[in-house]
């Protein structure tokens, strides 16, 4: 039997024998009246409090026992006396292991060396932890085993849970600045007939009562301007979406996104939404504009600042800038060539405009480090945007790049509907079936302009929370089954 089973079998023992004196933990109830740092927080001497929370350290000191209470506001000390409990209370007290939950009624006190701590007047168990916490608990290291069993990490890492908390101060503040902006929060399928939005590979589902496929949402795009069409004018979804490809260090299969869609506005209508929102948040998440960020070791690397006029430069500039000025004058062989010797990954099948992205991707997006809004893109890339009036061969578009990756495409939304019908059909290269048809009719009774922006939340997060990793923003990120 290995320490774990033993430690088990232990455990179940003292179950039995709580149950034998008539105490199911499972069954008990209790109600706190603040948490631990509420208490700590209003602390006064004989205050009496009601705590809950789970058990992370026990000292037993003979007649007395000490525990570390702690519950998602943080820990407190708790102190038992065998005195003050009585005999029978305080041997289950002493039989309690650490990762049990138990509530606690007492009364605040400093101890000598000056720590809060409550003095236990009565307790209840409310839940006996079957198995041992993490060898490591204060601090668990092994990557596997934070990824596979998050709850785990959360018990053991303060510094992870703060993470979690924070993504979620993020989308809040997120939500309150569109709703500020007059807004409406929308809800569109995630399953579709057909995925549209986006170039990417979806997952399949079959449907057996209408007999045929459905593929999980690729974007929330062109349901969004949808609702333009019926007279929703600032319409924004913070919600999922399924890409059936690699994972990375910036990629997860399942991420979320928001999109947001403003009639009558265009791609630098939103850009200063972007900035706005993302300083906005950072400012009352965070309290700062300046952020530090970590390398792949958990060490800090670098330093953002979001509060400068951001810069803004077209996407054909920061190409000539690296492959030359002569870049656009080049035949497409030539590009090709001086692509590979610059170190760009080109496929074989690659068309001439994924060779210069690959350019941009490979040795000009990881270079961008401080807040970049790249501008007019090829209009290949982003078959959804309006041509640009100055270079037909570029459309009215941004990515906004923060710390060596996009966090945030927006573009002035394509609302002809013949020419956005030709561009969807080069795109699905002559495939009818791939065609929103629904969409382009949509289309086809009037969208107003607008402008159109989407953010990566988990990106988001990475950038403002420091991490270098999109698994350590999400709280159960996909992992290969074990077998």
């Amino acid at each position: 039997m290995d320490d774990t089973n033993a430690l088990m079998e232990q455990r179940k023992a003292k179950l039995v024998a709580l149950q034998a004196k008539g105490i199911n933990p499972f069954a008990n109830k209790f109600t706190p009246g603040e948490t631990c740092a509420e208490a700590r927080a209003r602390f006064a001497d004989g205050l009496e409090v009601a705590l809950a929370g789970r058990i992370t350290a026990h000292r037993d000191m003979g007649k007395s026992q000490f525990i570390d209470l702690k519950d998602q506001s943080g820990r407190l000390q708790a102190y038992a006396q065998k005195q003050t409990l009585g005999d029978e209370q305080f041997e289950v007290f002493k039989q309690l292991d650490l990762g049990d939950f138990i509530g606690v009624k007492g009364a605040l006190f400093l101890t000598k060396t000056g720590e809060i701590t409550v003095k236990i007047h009565s307790f209840v168990v409310l839940a006996k932890a079957l198995r041992p916490p993490p060898e490591k608990w204060h601090g668990l290291a092994d990557t596997e085993t934070r990824y596979r069993q998050r709850y785990l990490d959360l018990m053991a890492n303060d510094e992870v849970k703060a993470v979690f908390v924070k993504r979620s101060q993020i989308i809040r503040e997120i939500r309150n600045f569109l709703h500020e902006r007059g807004f409406l929060e929308v809800e569109t399928p995630m399953m579709q007939a057909i995925p549209g939005g986006a170039a990417a590979q979806p997952f399949v589902t079959f449907h057996n009562s209408l007999g045929c496929n459905f593929y999980l949402r690729i974007a929330l795009e062109l349901y969004l301007k949808r609702l333009l069409v019926g007279g929703l004018d600032r319409v924004f979804e913070i919600g999922r979406n399924f890409r059936n490809e690699g994972l990375s260090r910036r990629h997860n299969p399942e991420f979320t996104m928001l999109e947001a869609y403003q009639a009558y506005g265009d791609y630098e209508t939103m850009m200063e939404l972007t900035q706005s929102m993302i300083c906005h948040v950072a400012q009352k998440v965070l309290g700062t504009l300046v952020i530090t960020t970590l390398d792949a070791e958990g060490k800090s690397a670098k330093t953002i600042d979001l509060t400068p006029a951001w810069r803004r430069v077209k996407y054909k500039d920061l190409i000539r800038e690296t492959a030359g000025a002569d870049w656009f004058e080049l035949i497409p062989a030539e590009r090709r060539e001086r692509a590979m010797k610059l170190g760009a990954e080109i496929g074989a099948a690659y068309e001439d405009f994924e060779v210069t992205g690959a350019v941009f991707e490979k040795l000009i997006e990881p270079t961008l480090i401080q807040p970049t809004f790249v501008t007019h893109l090829p209009k290949e890339l982003v078959p959804l945007a309006k041509v640009s009036p100055e270079d037909p061969s570029m459309v009215e578009v941004f990515e906004c790049c923060i710390n060596g990756q996009e966090i945030a495409p927006a573009y002035t939304e394509q609302n002809d509907p013949i020419e956005q019908r030709e561009r969807l059909e080069h795109q699905a290269g002559g495939e009818q079936q791939k065609l929103d048809e629904d969409f382009l009719v949509a289309l086809e009774h009037g969208m107003p302009p607008a402008g159109g922006l989407g953010i990566g939340i988990d990106r988001l997060c990475m950038m403002l929370l420091g991490q270098d990793s999109i698994r350590d923003v999400i709280l159960f990120p996909q992992l290969k089954p074990k077998t």
